[in-house]
């Protein structure tokens, strides 16, 4: 091996979650053997939307050795167990997609199959969430970390977080610097390209001094300025079937009740988030700008917060899509700069972790090799196309015929990809995996059976078994039931073992 040809240098353009995220991955990883800055300005605001996380985020943290406690009192974080929807499939009714199962492998078939056998036999009621470990503590407010035991119910669910996005950059700002990350302030005027590669050389910045690196990670968000506007590597636009393109935002008071899920409630022309932190609750409206002007939007947001609004409503607008390429000769896009997706399924947190992921698994050297960055596109690309269709899945499968919004979407023209897998379930209620597909099989089954797409047949091999599959579903939601309110509130677990001080 060169050493010569070595990465030598790196520098972050950009703070945030998503700079702050790789600089602590890479001062953690690089162990000192790189040079990194990160450059980010007290006077470019950071979008912060992205307050809820999927359980990845814990194998993140715990990959740089962060104490769960700690972090959760730095980020007055909460527990999350999954997300709650309303009025999607039909006005008033909700379902939970859970982090875990839907019960407990009792055959080889599915428990799914067996829940929809009896259901389309009229031998059971619309009740497939109750089947979830948990769904049952969430619908009691409660929470304690999983078990080990395989036995226990209480092993059948996973966790996230709720945290201040905001507050988790200060806290990973303070984990880099510590192993070394120079943070340099202020603005990027220029960005200096080599006339003869194109590859970035150097950032002029707002005071006159140039810093040069061999490799650059974007992480300017929406305005992308070193991977589209310097580089212009193109952008694939996805509003034909994610139709979504403002937001309107406003923190509240903290919810009484402290829920540990996430809850989005689906209105006329978009839908609302509600994210319970430990000192406020996260509240935005998601809508598309083709079905309401921004002062509706607005006061939509507003009439239907549960807690006393904070501060004044931010506005946002953006475009769902992604760069044609992630990485481009020597720059990487990571975060808001890569594409955006709306946090429905809150997965804005989790493509920055796997941005870094892939990162330090196909790690350059200095010839910035063509297969090195091919093949990281090709996984990019692809898995962000999987979260794409699963959340296109939410909103083709609406029964809802009350605005236009939810007409388009119930009867718009969907990819293939996601075509496929909505016909197969259709069929006989089996899921079909893809490579790079983030959400598994609970996930999908969750919205498919939460609104209502109920297959034309059950897995044949369910019929032939033989199992008497409504007994045992009968004892699984009664042992989870039971499990759960053994448990402590959720409110009750976070003062005992994890409470944030008072912000002053």
């Amino acid at each position: 091996m060169n050493i010569d040809n070595q990465i030598r240098k790196i520098v972050i353009a950009g703070g945030g979650s998503a700079g702050w995220m790789s600089a602590a991955a890479l001062s953690n990883s690089l162990q000192g053997k790189c040079e990194i800055i990160l450059i980010e300005s007290e006077a470019i605001g950071t979008v912060g939307v992205g307050e809820a996380t999927i359980p990845p985020i814990r194998t993140f943290n715990a990959s740089l050795n962060i104490d769960e406690r700690d972090f959760i009192k730095s980020t007055q974080a909460t527990f999350k167990l999954g997300i709650e929807f309303s009025n999607w499939a039909r006005r008033g009714e909700s379902y939970f997609h859970p982090f875990g199962p839907h019960g407990r492998p009792f055959d080889i078939v599915n428990v799914h199959q067996y829940w929809l056998k009896a259901y389309l036999e009229g031998k059971i009621e619309h009740s497939f969430d109750k089947h979830s470990m948990a769904w049952q503590l969430a619908k009691q407010n409660r929470f304690g970390r999983p078990l080990g035991d395989p036995r226990n119910v209480l092993s059948t669910f996973d966790y996230a977080f709720h945290f201040d996005a905001g507050l988790y950059a200060k806290f990973l700002r303070q984990y880099s610097e510590t192993r070394g990350v120079k943070r340099v302030e202020g603005r990027i005027v220029d960005v200096n390209l080599d006339g003869e590669s194109g590859f970035v050389e150097s950032l002029k910045m707002d005071k006159g001094q140039t810093i040069e690196a061999d490799l650059f990670i974007d992480c300017t968000g929406f305005r992308a300025l070193l991977i589209e506007r310097a580089l212009g590597v193109g952008f694939e636009d996805w509003s034909q079937w994610l139709l979504c393109d403002r937001a309107v935002t406003v923190g509240s008071q903290q919810l009484p009740d402290l829920p540990p899920y996430t809850n989005s409630t689906a209105h006329d022309a978009g839908w609302q988030w509600r994210i319970p932190l430990q000192h406020r609750t996260g509240n935005g409206y998601v809508y598309s700008s083709q079905f309401v002007d921004e002062e509706r939007a607005q006061q939509t947001l507003l009439s239907n917060l549960k807690t006393e609004s904070i501060g004044v409503p931010k506005h946002l607008k953006f475009k769902t899509g992604r760069r044609s390429k992630f990485w481009h000769k020597n720059v990487i896009a990571i975060g808001l700069s890569s594409g955006f997706l709306e946090p429905l399924e809150s997965t804005s947190i989790h493509l920055i972790q796997a941005g870094i992921s892939k990162l330090l698994a196909l790690f350059p050297d200095r010839s910035f090799d063509p297969l090195v960055i091919d093949e990281y596109n090709r996984i990019a690309c692809t898995e962000v196309e999987r979260i794409r269709d699963f959340l296109i899945l939410h909103y083709k499968l609406t029964e809802r015929t009350d605005s236009d919004l939810w007409n388009y979407c119930r009867q718009m023209e969907i990819p293939d990809t996601l075509s496929y897998k909505i016909q197969h379930f259709k069929k006989y209620g089996r899921h079909i995996a893809r490579e790079m597909d983030l959400f598994g099989v609970d996930s999908w089954l969750a919205v498919h059976i939460g609104q209502r797409n109920y297959p034309d047949a059950v897995d044949p091999l369910a019929s032939l078994r033989g199992q008497n599959g409504l007994d045992w579903l009968g004892k699984l939601r009664n042992a989870m039931k039971s499990a759960a309110s053994q448990q402590a509130t959720h409110r009750e677990f976070i003062q005992t073992h994890c409470a944030a001080p008072a912000l002053n």
